[in-house]
């Protein structure tokens, strides 16, 4: 079972928001989840993420593997891993 960091998208048509969960890797994207970590809103002015380092940290030490496009959002964020 390859568990993954990866963003499950809500909201409507024209105004996307994102979850940061955890879901295990042949589960369908908005499908079902194992945690959800936060989310992401990309038209927000400020900073749209919000996350819970604590929670995402130990979801990897515990072998998760973040997709390309989280690390990058994290990254971008300024939140420390």
């Amino acid at each position: 079972m390859g568990v993954v960091i990866r963003m499950a998208r809500i909201g409507t048509k024209s105004k996307p928001r994102y979850r940061i969960v955890v879901a295990d890797s042949k589960f369908p994207k908005e499908g079902r989840n194992l945690a959800i970590l936060g989310s992401y809103n990309p038209f927000a002015k400020e900073n749209g993420v919000t996350v819970s380092s604590e929670k995402v940290s130990a979801w990897i030490k515990k072998g998760a593997q973040m997709s390309n496009r989280v690390a990058k959002v994290l990254k971008n964020a300024k939140i420390q891993l």
